[in-house]
């Protein structure tokens, strides 16, 4: 090997982004709430950026008219007393905020009662923010601060109630050991297993127990209906009604297969997660980026929501200060940066609208039936044939729909639901998965519970109708439902138990 030292010419290809088409395209990928999120950075950050918040609907001459009978106020003192409340005082600097001249914004300002209006809006809003839920922790705490314990076993109570998790529904997974002070006493197990005693018997019923069976039979009590026959069902056949194997509890426990019905109907009213309620269940709003209305004619046009976006435009002190040449070099420099910046992000958002209205305006287009006849009637479609169709790369429709939502006449959807893939039916004809689904759907709705169809029955049934679907897409699709195995869907209730289908594995 021979190394030297040199000069070496060398011609090799880079792919180099400009800085502008990256911020185009940060900004396409952006649904509508952090987009406004970034433009508020970019007008913290940037002087340069302003947003007109006036109302489009109220005439800036109105504003600047508002009331023009009223008489001026003339200048005069104002002394503040302890006998007077000098309304008529504060009422005029109010009247001053309108009367002083914005140097740095020569457009007309808003009345002094739009702004009690927004101020009010912005009352509203925090007054309606949810306040935080109270912890199971803190729910346990409460009651056992109303219990008469001695030190020693309500600090054990404690140490379990700390251990206990909402999100896994109350159960204490910890060994009672492992809860244990490092120098407890020899006894101090024999405290924990009371402790334990007493957490169980908190509300909400079932809190802090072991297992799922020991959680519902702390759920029960004698002067419940089919008590008997619940506690002999938890106690030792709980597999078995997982998997609907009625006949095995009926040899085990003598109980007719009416009673074990009624008992597992019982069953179902307790609560095996009794934490679960303390756990935050909110859910975020979502706000479609884009909304579809349907034309006299019966097609449909798209609409990008821009009522929630400001008008953004760069401010005309600052184009002054640069075209009047009353500014430094240093000055000078600082506000051409900044109003590129700002124009970048004008322009951004300006493509973002364009382009987003193509790319849905063209999914609708091709999911017209979906929409005129409902989600069975989704068609095969792929984001090439979209970019295809509107000139882009797939990369910009991918970005596009990306965590965006639309507003359509029946329902709000992700962008995404509209891609999906299917097969063809032996007539030929492209069918979506989606529309397999609802198919197999169905079929299983309609299926005799006393005998229900198998996986390879299903794809038989499936087949009647023109999908050739294996046996084992049926099967992911079945357990991606939550539907049930044949087994677990036979209804034992009738007499003379027909012969059960070859179960699902």
């Amino acid at each position: 090997m021979r190394l030297s030292l040199g000069l070496e010419a060398k011609q090799v290809q880079i792919q180099k982004m400009a800085p502008r088409m990256i911020q185009s395209m940060e900004i396409l990928q952006l649904p509508i709430m952090a987009l406004q999120e970034r433009i508020e950075q970019e007008m913290n950050e940037n002087p340069v950026l302003e947003m007109n918040e006036e109302d489009p609907q109220i005439p800036e001459e109105a504003v600047e008219r508002e009331n023009p009978d009223a008489p001026e106020d003339t200048e005069r003192e104002m002394v503040v007393g302890e006998n007077t409340d000098n309304t008529a005082d504060f009422e005029r600097l109010l009247d001053l905020d309108r009367e002083v001249p914005d140097y740095f914004d020569e457009r007309p300002r808003a009345s002094a009662n739009r702004m009690e209006e927004e101020s009010d809006r912005k009352h509203d809003a925090i007054s309606n923010i949810a306040s935080r839920p109270e912890s199971l922790n803190d729910y346990l705490l409460n009651q056992l601060g109303e219990l008469e314990l001695e030190d020693d076993l309500r600090r054990m109570c404690e140490r379990i109630i700390s251990s206990l998790d909402a999100a896994d529904g109350g159960y204490l997974r910890s060994n009672l050991v492992d809860l244990l002070p490092p120098d407890s006493a020899p006894d101090a197990l024999e405290l924990a297993e009371e402790a334990l005693e007493v957490v169980q018997h908190l509300d909400p019923p079932g809190v802090a127990a072991r297992d799922l069976r020991e959680c519902l039979l702390l759920q029960l009590s004698p002067d419940m209906p089919c008590y008997e026959e619940m506690h002999a069902l938890i106690s030792s056949h709980l597999e078995d009604l997982r998997d609907n194997r009625l006949p095995s509890v009926q040899k085990a426990t003598g109980y007719s297969i009416e009673q074990i019905q009624r008992a597992w109907q019982e069953l179902r009213k307790l609560n095996p997660k009794p934490g679960a309620r303390f756990v935050d269940s909110h859910v975020p709003t979502v706000t479609p980026d884009v909304r579809v209305e349907q034309q006299e004619d019966g097609t449909y046009r798209v609409l990008v929501d821009d009522d929630r976006m400001p008008q953004l435009y760069i401010s005309e002190y600052y184009r002054r200060r640069l075209a009047t040449g009353t500014a430094t070099p240093q000055e000078r420099e600082f506000i051409k940066r900044k109003i590129n910046s700002a124009q970048w992000l004008i322009d951004s958002i300006q493509q973002r609208r364009s382009t987003l209205t193509k790319v849905s305006q063209a999914i609708v287009d091709y999911q017209r039936r979906f929409l005129d006849e409902g989600p069975e009637f989704i068609e095969p479609l792929k984001m090439q044939q979209i970019a295809d169709q509107v000139g882009v790369h797939v990369t910009t429709v991918s970005r596009a729909v990306d965590d965006k939502w639309i507003q359509t006449p029946r329902g709000i959807f992700a962008l995404r639901r509209f891609f999906v893939g299917g097969t063809r039916t032996e007539d030929g004809e492209d069918v979506a998965w989606d529309a397999i689904r609802i198919k197999l759907q169905e079929v299983v709705d309609k299926e005799d519970k006393t005998n229900p169809f198998s996986d390879d029955d299903l794809m038989a049934e499936l087949k009647k109708h023109g999908l050739n679907v294996a046996r084992r897409t049926i099967t992911k699709y079945r357990q991606k439902m939550g539907i049930p195995s044949s087994r677990q869907r036979r209804d034992w209730s009738q007499k003379g138990h027909p012969q059960q289908h070859e179960s699902e594995g």
